[in-house]
């Protein structure tokens, strides 16, 4: 079984190398030095080190090391080796990152090797401030040796049980357990710490870190805490110039990196964030220039490389990515990071066998990366799915589903590319590959390596990956907007040279949903337009943020919302080809107000301003009636007002009554399609009172508006069916097939609707489908299906199913009736 891990980032080499601070420590002159530092008084904390001499030479040297004065630190920490002192086993360990740090491999080994000698010899007797050395020392030897990580745990785990009070040890392995990709043990030992050690900055920028790891709304703001406690925390900075550069909000990551760089020169992350946020503005020089200061401190920066990688992948610019993860492969070809970032972007562009290769060749070297090992555990699964092929698309799903699936995605998906290349102007190259996971956490591995992620489908380009609906309850989503959604980013993608900023790029994907089919896309809801009405809404300049860095738990949707009706107003106002001539633009390197002056002649504060008197306009009748959102829900308002009053009628039995408040409800806010829509209501009241068709009006009322009303559309299809409007019926039962396929027995259904109303091809699909979905029957499901295919006008392949059934049991008397009725037709209709 593999097992997992992932080199740290910020935590293990880089920060504060100090010991413990443990009760014992108490106010001693190294204690005080210490939290000067931790405090960020790196000047007055280097003094105090000085006026100490020999006796302070580690402390002096973790302060010269946090100003990026390597060499200094090093004769400070040698001079601490030869004096002998109490803290000479943490010099050691220091000396050792030191040379790790450098690049130079050979010295860091040798280093740690002699100490974790003596540890293992005799280290039981020695204090916590030694056990955590050790386990420092354990972490250098883990680049080579993976094992040596678990020896480091239990090292740093033996220096809190030798000084319940120590915090050092805690922050090691709150490092170490977030290295691993284990966010709840890393939370709880920068807990733990912070119980030590309140407002403690390293601590607190190690929860900021989990949060990060695990997207959590928040935490721009823990970040922003860590560095009020140490305004110069230089992994702090680099964390936050990160949240705004995935924001796309570059001069504030370059100069959070400015801000890092200004207290450690030599900080490799920095110079990686500052040559990230270069690259993605495409300024060779100062890329070249970050670069440069990098092979000043280390001669194989392959870490420089990765990172740099993994912002262009988070920017979904995946060829890029991988094209870094080669020079990071070929600054060090032994570093797992690069072998690692290099085999996730050859995936996602496709190249299944080179990113296998890739990540077998980075889990040898690291196989305690969690990433790894679940992508190639998933590759593992990856290989015993079936792909079916249609003239552009490759769609690549579980074989239990793949045909049934591919019935109707082959079809959707060509029509959505000629609809979408119509639409840009542009035709992505084929094949598109698209996968379907049957469990969302294997959906969820193919796309950020760890289970939990919550969106729908991903699209890499020409690689899409997507949920099955198998992978979750039925009714939840519609995975056939999905699609649509997904395939087209590959055309904005493509068309921008995959520069096209988050919150354009979705915002075309879900008007594009909306064009698609009646009902799919995003829906307007009461909490949106109560955000609008309370100028909670992000500003176009900021609405990135919305979607990598939400502030409250519905900044998410609202963006995703938002976005679409701000190209919705653009293609209004200005035309389609605007939308292409600012993807055009974007491809062309152009910031986004560059873009909104060359297309639209505008200020993005003046289209902000026509974006407000767009949506006031669009919803000028719902937002009367709606107010202003508090935060947590819908609060007072005539809309609410009048369903809350209609729902107290209902209950008291006043059905005239509530039909009028419910209808008033409507005409205030027709286009709501949340779970309490007045439609809803009105069409139990009508059944109720015996009105069938009045009750399947109201149902398709909010059919056409909520892509994944299941129920509803059973509904529908059954009140239809019973007043003979098949067509209807077997309408309502298609819309059921994009929300849950999976029933033999609702494809069985809509095969006889579609054949009553003498659509022959659309009963033949369905009856294959019966087939596909796993039938009950499956001799009287191929009995229909040769049945479909004759009525079809397919006599001959008719009578291979016919024989097919006979011969599995001879005695069915309906399919030798059927074989007989075969025989007896002219030869050139049983040809045909």
């Amino acid at each position: 079984m593999r097992a997992a891990t992932r080199t740290a980032g910020l935590g293990l080499l880089v920060g504060l190398a100090c010991a413990g601070l443990s009760s014992q420590d108490g106010g001693s002159p190294a204690a005080r030095v210490r939290g000067l530092a931790e405090r960020g008084q790196l000047a007055e904390a280097e003094a105090a080190a000085r006026s100490g001499g020999a006796a302070l030479a580690v402390p002096l040297g973790e302060v010269l090391l946090l100003q990026g004065r390597l060499a200094a630190a090093d004769s400070a920490f040698a001079l601490a080796v030869r004096s002998g002192g109490p803290e000479q086993r943490t010099a050691q360990a220091a000396l050792a990152e030191l040379a790790a740090r450098r690049g130079d491999a050979a010295t860091a080994e040798r280093q740690a090797e002699a100490l974790v000698a003596a540890y293992e010899r005799d280290g039981q007797t020695w204090p916590s401030a030694d056990h955590t050395a050790s386990g420092r020392a354990y972490v250098v030897l883990g680049a080579n040796d993976p094992q040596a990580f678990k020896a480091a745990l239990r090292a740093f785990d033996e220096a809190v049980a030798t000084d319940s009070q120590a915090v050092e040890p805690r922050i090691r392995l709150g490092d170490l357990f977030l290295s691993k990709y284990n966010a709840p043990d890393a939370r709880s030992s920068y807990r733990d710490a912070l119980k030590v050690s309140p407002n403690h900055p390293r601590a607190l920028l190690g929860l900021a870190k989990v949060m990060a790891f695990e997207g959590n709304p928040e935490t721009t703001a823990a970040v922003r805490a860590s560095l009020a406690a140490n305004t110069v925390l230089v992994p702090g900075q680099v964390l936050l110039g990160r949240l705004h550069l995935d924001a796309e909000q570059y001069d504030s990551a370059a100069a959070a990196a400015g801000r890092a760089l200004a207290v450690d020169s030599t900080a490799v992350e920095a110079w990686a964030l500052l040559g990230a946020t270069a690259w993605l503005r495409g300024d060779t020089a100062a890329f070249a220039a970050a670069r440069g200061r990098v092979l000043a401190v280390h001669p194989r920066p392959a870490l420089f490389y990765s990172e740099i990688a993994e912002a262009a992948a988070r920017h979904r610019r995946y060829a890029d990515a991988a094209r870094l993860g080669r020079d990071a492969v070929a600054a060090d070809s032994t570093a797992p990071p690069a072998l690692g970032v290099l085999g996730i972007n050859q995936l996602r562009l496709g190249d299944i066998e080179g990113g296998r290769a890739s990540l077998e060749r980075a889990f040898a070297r690291d196989p305690y990366h969690v990433w790894y090992k679940n992508t190639l555990d998933l590759l593992d699964e990856l290989a015993t799915f079936k792909t079916v092929s249609t003239r552009r698309f490759q769609i690549v799903a579980p074989a239990a589903e793949a045909d049934l699936l591919a019935m109707y995605l082959g079809p959707l998906l060509e029509e959505a590319y000629d609809s979408l290349a119509a639409r840009y102007e542009y035709r992505p190259p084929t094949p598109v590959r698209l996968e379907l996971y049957r469990r969302h956490a294997d959906f969820s591995v193919r796309t950020v390596g760890l289970t939990g992620i919550g969106a729908l489908g991903v699209s890499f380009g020409t690689v899409l990956v997507m949920d099955a609906p198998s992978a979750r309850d039925p009714g939840s989503f519609n995975w056939g907007t999905t699609a649509w959604h997904e395939l087209a980013h590959t055309f904005t993608l493509g068309l921008s040279a995959h520069r096209v900023p988050r919150w354009f790029s979705e915002g075309l994907s879900v008007l594009e949903e909306r064009r698609a089919r009646p009902g799919w896309g995003a829906d307007p809801s009461v909490e949106f337009l109560g955000a609008f009405k309370s100028g909670k809404l992000l500003p176009v300049t900021r609405l990135n943020e919305g979607f990598v860095r939400p502030t409250h738990r519905d900044e998410i949707g609202f963006s995703y919302y938002q976005a679409s009706l701000l190209c919705e107003m653009i293609e209004g106002q200005w035309g389609r080809t605007a939308l292409v001539r600012m993807l055009h633009g974007y491809r062309d390197g152009l910031t986004t107000p560059e873009v909104f002056s060359r297309v639209l002649s505008l200020t993005p504060d003046a289209l902000n301003a026509r974006f407000a008197a767009f949506v006031q306009e669009k919803f000028a009748t719902p937002l009367a009636a709606i107010a202003p959102w508090n935060g947590t829900g819908p609060g007072a308002g005539a809309f609410v007002d009048a369903i809350r009053a209609a729902e107290a009628l209902v209950e008291q039995r006043k059905t005239d009554e509530a039909r009028a408040a419910l209808e008033r409800a409507e005409r205030m806010f027709p286009a709501y399609a949340g779970p309490s829509a007045p439609a809803l209501t009105l069409a139990r009241l009508h059944e109720a009172g015996g009105d069938a068709r009045a009750a399947a009006a109201a149902l398709a009322r909010y059919t056409a508006l909520d892509e994944s009303a299941l129920e509803a559309n059973a509904a529908e299809a059954r009140l239809r069916q019973g007043f003979g409007d098949l067509p209807g019926a077997a309408a309502a039962l298609m819309r059921i097939v994009w929300i849950a396929p999976g029933d033999a027995a609702l494809h069985a259904r809509l095969a006889d609707l579609l054949d009553q109303t003498g659509d022959r091809a659309g009963a033949l699909v369905e009856r294959r489908a019966v087939l596909a979905a796993g039938a009950a029957d499956p001799l009287e499901a191929r009995y229909q299906l040769a049945r479909a295919m004759a009525r079809a006008g397919d006599a001959a392949g008719a009578r291979r199913e016919i024989l097919a059934v006979l011969e599995s049991a001879p005695a069915f008397e309906k399919a030798q009736a059927l074989l007989l009725e075969l025989r007896g037709r002219a030869p050139e209709e049983r040809d045909r």
